[in-house]
């Protein structure tokens, strides 16, 4: 088991020194939230590693997986001709790059994942948020951009509150894997994408997760200079959206995980896929090298 001492210097978003509590002992009975960037699904042997890591995991806490796809749509799009619009990190999407995100994310991306993860011994079950209203999402309202103007995001679902999802706690207390693409339905039935990180938060809120982790392809939120920030509160997420330290998808992040912590989520991990030990994110509770540990 990973412990972390009482008390130990952490290094702030400003830059000082200063001693932080370890975060409450979590409840292992809640579930924990694994979001992947679609980065770590691209190439076969990052995809084989991943697996493995997950079905360690698996083992020890119960477990929800939700996969974005971001530079495959970004592929598929260029391939078909057709122009990518993104605004602070969220995609713009209108009819057509709406078809080619549900063929890369529902299709392509989720079934290779479940594959792999059946060939490291897990038991997944592939799923988009369509499925038995696991995220009922409504169309997203214009977004005011960290730059302060206006954005319409076309075909973007905003999850709402909906209750638990059954499926998933289904799922979850058979010992199954649920792996969800980021796609959600309203409550008429229409297929809208939504953003992995912002997906992923909304459902470890509704679950009651013990911890978010959010892994990517950077070593967790970085300062002005580039280096990891260790541990960052709730506060110093919004100051660094707000002096522009954070932009682009990190804003999307951060954005996720406060929404999280503010509903009840024990703590958010920012990680790098490809250093992470996933097998020790059920019992670690503090900071890991190379992540962010978002608190309260």
């Amino acid at each position: 088991m990973t412990r972390v001492p009482k008390s130990r210097m952490r290094r702030s978003a400003t830059g000082r020194l200063r001693r932080s509590p370890v975060t409450r002992t979590p409840d292992p009975r809640s579930p924990i939230v694994l979001k992947l960037g679609g980065e770590l699904l691209e190439n076969p042997t990052d995809v084989r590693r991943v697996a493995a890591g997950i079905a360690a995991l698996a083992k020890h806490a119960a477990l929800v997986v939700v996969h974005g796809g971001g530079r495959e749509i970004d592929a598929a799009l260029a391939a078909a001709g057709i122009p990518k619009q993104q605004v602070d990190g969220l995609r713009v999407t209108d009819a057509r790059t709406l078809d080619v995100v549900v063929s890369v994310l529902a299709g392509a991306i989720n079934t290779r994942l479940v594959a792999a993860l059946r060939g490291a011994g897990a038991r997944p079950v592939g799923l988009t948020g369509a499925d038995a209203a696991v995220v009922t999402v409504r169309r997203a309202a214009p977004m005011t951009t960290v730059a302060g103007s206006k954005v319409d995001l076309g075909l973007v679902g905003s999850p709402v509150n909906n209750g638990t999802p059954r499926l998933l706690t289904d799922l979850l207390a058979g010992g199954y894997v649920p792996v969800v693409a980021c796609l959600g339905t309203t409550r008429r039935g229409e297929v809208l994408n939504v953003n992995a990180d912002t997906l992923a938060s909304h459902l470890a809120a509704e679950l009651q997760a013990r911890r978010l982790v959010i892994a990517g392809g950077t070593s967790g939120v970085l300062d002005d200079q580039g280096h990891t920030i260790e541990q960052l509160s709730v506060a110093g997420a919004a100051k660094l959206i707000r002096t522009g330290t954070a932009n682009k998808g990190m804003v999307a992040k951060l954005e996720a995980c406060r929404a999280a912590l503010r509903k009840g989520v024990g703590d958010v991990l920012i990680a790098n896929g490809r250093d992470v030990q996933f097998g020790i994110l059920a019992e670690a509770t503090g900071p890991l090298p190379g992540c962010t540990q978002v608190t309260r």
